[in-house]
């Protein structure tokens, strides 16, 4: 795993042979853009992912990156994202999962690992695992706290139950665009 440092040594070393790349090929009449904008190329959102990770305290650290793997072994399928990168978050963002749109994120803050799923209003919890955000009309979140137990079954069926309901979502998108389009026709 890399950490926010390595990460940001590892750009500046690029960059710096990017520009001295850059300098040769200008002397032989090519431009050395290309090679700049290639040398400012971000890490994958995994890396972010995993520096994000190695960045945290004890803890949190071990619950994002337990909360990220029940996610994989919930949807095999799934992609990640970062978003929302800012300079309050190190410039690392918000661990982002999506499947036909987001699923969840995981937030990470002093006392607490927030995993907020984007639809789960509409979901059923019967394991009554949501304990945040539960006024909210569309998003509710669950938040983890040093030491708590993580109920990893209930977990993996909430999230396959989130990426059902973006499936139906999407299909449902994908079948009105459909109709539009034919009754133009």
């Amino acid at each position: 795993m890399l950490g926010v440092g390595s990460l940001l040594s590892q750009a500046a070393t690029h960059e710096a042979q990017g520009s001295s790349k850059a300098m040769e090929k200008s002397d032989h009449g090519e431009a050395g853009n290309m090679e700049k904008s290639q040398s400012k190329r971000d890490a994958s959102p995994s890396e972010l992912i995993d520096a994000r990770i190695e960045d945290l305290d004890h803890w949190r650290g071990e619950m994002l990156s337990r909360l990220r793997a029940l996610i994989k072994e919930a949807d095999p399928e799934v992609a990640e994202e970062v978003k929302w990168r800012k300079p309050s978050n190190s410039m690392l963002g918000v661990p982002v999962w999506s499947h036909d749109g987001i699923i969840c994120t995981g937030e990470t803050y002093k006392n607490v690992v927030k995993m907020t799923f984007a639809k789960e209003a509409s979901l059923k919890d019967p394991s009554r695992l949501f304990n945040s955000s539960l006024k909210a009309s569309t998003r509710r979140a669950i938040d983890f706290h040093e030491g708590d137990e993580l109920n990893e079954e209930a977990l993996k069926a909430l999230v396959r139950a989130a990426v059902a309901l973006n499936e139906s979502s999407a299909h449902r998108k994908s079948a009105s665009s459909t109709r539009a389009r034919t009754e133009i026709s």
